[in-house]
């Protein structure tokens, strides 16, 4: 290879380019996105429904359906999942891995307004949401007051959101937990009687009074001039005095039948933080910004706030991701400081000064190209990308190794230093580029896995092909000229102490177990099959998982009452769960949010939308208390297990792309009745295993109805069309809004007409609702329909089109998912299934298994890569299935390190196993490759394999000794995300290394004939 020669003889251009690339990677490090988890945006899209008082099948009929059948006609759907409850429908559509998401967004956009239509008038709010799993609230504000009004509060909250749109790199701004001020129209049916005018002409009269449409323009001379017509309502005395009738010259204003005044809608959301009342004010960040930038942005604009704000209100902040940001970045630095520091200490031990210098330039110097290309490539620094330069981090050095170890080797036998640097390293460059090669091989199918999983780790791969590549850049450049200019014959010819004792190690021992070996090559493969099939007879014991708990600061706790429970009652036991709380030293504050879930801050907890019987308690513990979080969570259950009437659960986080549950088991089939039945079958037997808590079941139990029966042949008599009583009992008992006022400021306010019930939850009070007949006549609700009580779901589901029941759950502590949901299957299998019901598995098993999947193609391309890779270096089929011999030693020692920590075989450790793949074929191709060398200048195989591994054995040793250093401090305090991976290469690694030297040889004599051409 001629690029080590002309670095030297150019090495103006060599170090000009390296300190470029250095500099732009320091600037990108500066400058680069930092935040908490990799920002993943799937080909996904909800559409979110609201239609107050409608039941369940209501919202199945009339929103559900007419939407499903109408996006399931897009291409490349994976799944539809509908939920419906009272008032709410959400459709969630989830495209195939690959496709744009973009385009399907606005694919589903056209497919909503197609029916948009047909869809009921009074279903209000059709929101459609495009995907981002990672859009979260990155901090979240309370507003804290006891005595100020709900209006000055929610005056404050605004007006603080304002400061913070400004903000740069802030994408949404949102304020929740206070009762909306409404525009209430409360209309006296006797007076519209009176009148003879229906209700449904009040909304009309309504609704085209409040239109802003544009009149266009006149041209008048040689200027233009717009024409701007009466447009919206500006103030509440239009509102009143809006023209409803005009029958018979006689002019009727709203004012003459109704009631108009500012009002609040009944309160269904409400929080504390503290103990005291609060309002929450959050806000979520942009794409490709720092989340320290906008922290220190958003401080300065409290500050501004603060300083206007009244003494009666005071502001605390209930949540700051950047907080745990800051955290994780200090923690994965700090491991990638202790790495290097133990890498550092093992070149220095082994080369010495001089020469651990020169490689120990390899490892900053790789960092920050690899940096820059990682935020060319549009990624940032997060959990993902920091654990790719961990990863990395032991891999840097090993090319420098090699080559400064070959360079001595070549200035030991009397070359100059220059041509011992041309030499030394083109004797090893092609070894090293298919080392690095298969190494980089490995990595880049993880990086096209196309999954939800593949794009959360996606910035892991990249970073370790950028920093790897770099590498290789300076050990074929920089390395050899540094070392010209700086190795003298003395230094190289100096050892140190452990390279002695390794020397010695060679000499002892080594020498003689390879002579043993090559005399005994049936023996040494026995006794490797042996140790390879007992690891795959005890994988069994190490089990299996996905991604394991987030190990945060922090937990919710889910609080879920009977149906019908008010939101007082809520509100009652979530004051249990205060006072328990309170007496907590461990815990630093609490937010609490009662009949609502709390804003969401964490990727994988998504809110519950607003429901009177929920309550959730979004609870933050001290930094110097994580000690005592496990037993504080076991203290709690235990605690709330013996509440009566209430569902009080605890919810840890979880880390990995989001699951709707650790174990879900969907039961499918048409009829409501059949599938609750099912469901509770369902239900006991999770029940039945240890370890299973927080069970949930959407159709545990019903709820009660009021069901209005309409007389259709009477009211067709009394001339009552059936719209105008179905119109009239949603005004009387939920309101209807009609059209939305803006005051001076801009304000919107939802216009709702309702009557003037006293107390809508008396049955009685419905006696005084009338419905109006085509002449205008009032007459008694009680006289058209009969109202009775019927039981019915709290919620319809819908999977793929078809009704379904997810029934799910949580696991405790260390018990195995894996082990519960198997467990779960045999009985589903024994269960005798009525025709037309089935079940399907969700949850983490199925993910995992489509995550799994999609990482063994991904193992499967790589070891096809490499192979090839190999083939076009060594010129033949089998010398690299020799080399691939370390794989099945690698597991070996990945099964036994798992087995022995005692971590499970989860998807990190998965990512652990591809990247060996591509590591532990670098010592087998240095040995293969030497060896083949050693024969073409004339040497027998058995000569040759014996140079060649003693020759080899000491930068074998160093490299994996860098490897494991490097990985070392991430697989000690990378807590249960990190640790099996870590485990998994260092286990695997050290295994492959040991039997390497013995195995490769063997293998090699035994499929190599003397006289075959290297």
């Amino acid at each position: 290879m001629k690029l080590p020669k002309l670095a030297i003889e150019n090495h103006q251009f060599t170090l000009t380019l390296i300190a470029l690339l250095v500099l732009f990677g320091l600037v990108s490090f500066f400058t680069m996105p930092r935040s908490e988890d990799p920002q993943v945006t799937p080909a996904g899209s909800s559409i979110i429904v609201l239609y107050p008082g409608a039941s369940p099948a209501d919202m199945e009929e009339l929103i559900m359906e007419p939407l499903e059948e109408s996006i399931n006609e897009l291409e490349d759907i994976k799944y539809i999942k509908s939920y419906s409850w009272d008032g709410l429908a959400v459709i969630a559509v989830e495209f195939l891995a690959g496709s744009d998401p973009d385009d399907k967004y606005s694919d589903v956009v056209q497919k909503v307004n197609k029916v948009r239509s047909s869809l009921p008038q009074a279903a209000q709010n059709i929101e459609i949401e495009k995907w981002s799993i990672t859009d979260v609230q990155v901090m979240q504000i309370a507003l804290v007051s006891d005595v100020l009004p709900y209006a000055r509060m929610e005056a404050e909250a605004d007006r603080l959101k304002n400061l913070l749109e400004r903000v740069p790199g802030v994408k949404r701004v949102k304020t929740w937990a206070y009762p909306q001020q409404e525009v209430r129209i409360a209309l006296d049916l006797q007076k519209i009687a009176l009148w003879r005018i229906p209700v449904g002409q009040v909304i009309d009269a309504l609704r085209s009074a409040n239109q802003n449409i544009p009149g266009g323009y006149i041209d008048i001379g040689p200027k233009r001039f717009n024409i701007k017509t009466s447009g919206s309502y500006k103030d509440l005395d239009q509102i009143k005095n809006t023209i409803i009738s005009g029958a018979n010259g006689q002019v009727v204003y709203l004012k003459d039948v109704a009631d108009v005044s500012f009002a609040y809608e009944d309160q269904s959301y409400f929080a504390r933080f503290k103990g005291k009342r609060a309002v929450w004010v959050t806000l979520s960040q942009k794409k490709g910004t720092n989340i320290f930038d906008i922290r220190r942005a958003v401080a300065q604009k409290i500050d501004e706030f603060k300083k206007k704000l009244s003494p009666s209100l005071r502001l605390e902040i209930a949540f700051d991701q950047s907080e745990s940001v800051q955290r994780r970045i200090d923690g994965f630095f700090s491991n990638l400081l202790q790495g290097l520091v133990l890498v550092g200490l093992v070149v220095l031990l082994a080369v010495g000064l001089r020469a651990s210098g020169i490689v120990m330039l390899a490892i900053p110097f790789s960092i920050l190209i690899g940096i820059g290309f990682v935020d060319l490539s549009g990624f940032g620094l997060e959990q993902l990308s920091i654990a790719g330069l961990v990863i990395a981090l032991g891999l840097l050095v090993d090319n420098a190794i090699v080559v400064t170890e070959n360079i001595s080797r070549f200035m030991k036998m009397g070359y100059k230093n220059e041509e011992a640097a041309v030499k030394g390293t083109g004797q090893v460059a092609w070894a090293i580029v298919s080392s690095t090669a298969t190494t980089v091989l490995a990595f880049v199918p993880m990086m096209m896995m196309r999954n939800i999983t593949g794009d959360f780790i996606r910035s892991m791969p990249i970073t370790v092909v950028y920093t790897l590549t770099a590498s290789l850049l300076i050990s074929l450049m920089l390395t050899p000229y540094l070392s010209a200019r700086f190795f003298t014959r003395e230094t190289c010819c100096k050892e140190s102490r452990l390279r002695q004792f390794l020397n010695r190690l060679v000499e002892t021992r080594y020498r003689k177990t390879l002579d043993i070996a090559l005399k005994k090559p049936v023996f040494v493969l026995i006794a490797a099959g042996v140790l390879f099939f007992t690891s795959i007879g005890l994988f069994a014991l190490v089990g299996i998982s996905f991604f394991p708990k987030a190990e945060k600061p922090q937990f919710f706790i889910n609080i879920t009452l009977p149906e019908g429970t008010s939101l007082d009652e809520t509100k009652r036991v979530s004051d249990y769960v205060q006072s328990l709380l309170d007496q907590r030293e461990e815990i630093r504050h609490y937010a609490v949010n009662i009949g609502h879930g709390n804003p969401r801050v964490y990727y994988n907890a998504i809110p519950r939308r607003t429901n009177s019987r929920f309550a959730q308690i979004f609870v933050e513990l001290k930094q110097d208390k994580k000690h005592l979080y496990a037993p504080l969570l076991d203290t709690l259950r235990a605690s709330f297990s013996r509440y009566a009437g209430a569902k009080i659960e605890v919810k840890e986080l979880q880390q990995g792309p989001p699951v709707e549950a650790p174990i879900a088991i969907r039961v499918l089939g048409e009829n409501l009745d059949e599938l609750r039945r099912i469901s509770l079958d369902v239900e006991k037997m999770i029940a039945e295993e240890t370890g299973a808590v927080n069970i949930y079941n959407p159709l545990a139990s019903a709820k009660t109805d009021l069901r209005v029966k309409i007389n259709r042949d009477k009211a067709g008599l009394l001339g009552v069309p059936l719209a105008e009583i179905d119109r009239t009992v949603r005004i009387a008992i939920a309101g209807m809004p009609v059209s939305t006022y803006r005051d001076a400021e801009g304000k919107a306010y939802n216009l709702v007409v309702r009557l003037p019930i006293e107390n809508k939850s008396r049955l009685s009070d419905l006696d005084k609702v009338y419905v109006n007949s085509v002449l205008g006549e009032e007459i008694p609700l009680k006289q058209l329909a009969q109202i009775d009580f019927t039981a019915s779901p709290m919620q319809i589901n819908h999977y793929n089109l078809e009704r379904s029941v997810t029934v799910t759950a949580d696991v405790w502590g260390s018990y195995s998912v894996d082990g519960i949901t198997r467990n779960v299957i045999e009985k589903l299998n024994r269960y005798d299934w009525p025709k037309g019901y089935r079940y399907a598995i969700g949850g983490e098993l199925e993910s995992r298994e489509e995550s799994f999947g999609g990482m063994l193609q991904a193992i499967i391309i790589a070891i096809i890569g490499i192979f090839a890779v190999l083939v076009l270096q060594f010129r033949s089929y089998m010398q690299p299935l020799v080399v691939f011999s370390a794989i099945p030693l690698a597991i070996i020692g990945s099964v036994m390190a798992l087995l022995i920590t005692g971590y499970t075989f989860s998807f990190t450790a998965f990512i652990g196993l591809a990247s060996l793949v591509g590591i532990v074929v670098n010592n087998s191709i240095i040995l293969v490759d030497y060896t083949n060398q050693l024969r073409s200048e004339g040497k027998s195989i058995i000569e040759a394999l014996k140079t060649a591994g003693e020759t080899r054995f000491i930068p074998i040793i160093l490299t994996t000794a860098t490897t494991v250093g490097g990985l070392l401090p991430l697989t000690l305090r990378g807590g249960t995300l990190w640790a099996p991976m870590g485990w998994t290469i260092i286990g695997g690694l050290l295994m492959s290394t040991f039997l390497t030297l013995i195995v490769v040889p063997v293998l090699y004599k035994l499929y190599t004939k003397e006289n075959e051409p290297t």
